[in-house]
């Protein structure tokens, strides 16, 4: 096993817990166009029954601060509630136009899974490079992620033939797990990797998962700079940001 400091990671770190979209695949921009089509249909109509102003979703500064990785029906909630809007929680089974919470997050997720098959997904050359070498230094490694798709996705990339363990949306609704910013998701993968949370290093892209890495007493918290918020990164609690994972090889 090679030591871990070849990989620019502290002494001690056995374990990497990746975010999905953004940090291994470029599905983040994916996420963000289907955030906006949804927001912007559902604000479009309100207004013509309301008569208020359209504020478009701005998919960097909105995206970043209300949705960016979250669970689903928490960025429908945080982002209505940034324009003044509270809607009922609804059923799961709410239809595209239902004016509730989960009525907004069903359309999302299904604009999502359009554009996957529409466009594929693609993986980040350096993540790519930076995970093969963590296969080959004989690190343990899991996804977390919010998304129900995350699934899906890695095995559309075959990413997931490298992957370990995987918490997704869906397992974390399953277990009753709060979404990040709480740490609960990263330190349910580390339990299932066998590892302390000291042992591991959380990689991120979002500000609400630095601030979870940070929360949640991991050994480092490594943040993938892809809006150009780096200071506001390391305001949550990211030890080092870069730009790209290759920079750590």
């Amino acid at each position: 096993m090679m030591g871990a400091t070849v990989l620019r990671l502290p002494t001690g770190i056995t374990a990497c817990l990746f975010d999905l979209d953004g940090v291994l695949t470029q599905t983040a921009a994916i996420h963000a166009q289907a955030w906006k089509e949804t927001f912007d249909d559902y604000l479009s109509r309100r207004a013509q029954a309301t008569g208020e102003a359209v504020v478009p979703f701005d998919p960097v500064e909105d995206y970043a601060r209300y949705v960016d990785g979250k669970p689903r029906l928490d960025g429908v909630r945080d982002f209505l509630a940034s324009r003044g809007i509270r809607l009922p929680e609804g059923h799961p089974s709410d239809d595209h136009h239902a004016e509730t919470i989960t009525g907004i997050g069903n359309r999302k997720n299904d604009r999502v899974l359009d554009l996957i098959r529409t466009q594929g997904v693609t993986v980040y050359p350096g993540s790519r490079r930076f995970l093969d070498a963590v296969v080959a230094a004989g690190i343990r490694r899991a996804v977390v992620s919010s998304s129900a798709n995350a699934a899906l996705i890695l095995d559309v990339t075959g990413i997931d033939a490298d992957i370990e363990v995987l918490v997704d949306g869906s397992l974390a609704r399953e277990l009753g797990l709060p979404g990040k910013p709480a740490p609960d998701t990263f330190l349910e993968a580390a339990r299932r990797l066998g590892v302390s949370p000291s042992q591991a290093v959380v990689i991120e892209d979002a500000l609400s998962g630095v601030a979870a890495g940070r929360a949640g007493g991991f050994g480092h918290v490594i943040a993938v700079d892809r809006l150009d918020q780096a200071e506001a990164l390391r305001a949550q609690g990211a030890d080092i940001v870069v730009n790209d994972l290759e920079e750590l090889l």
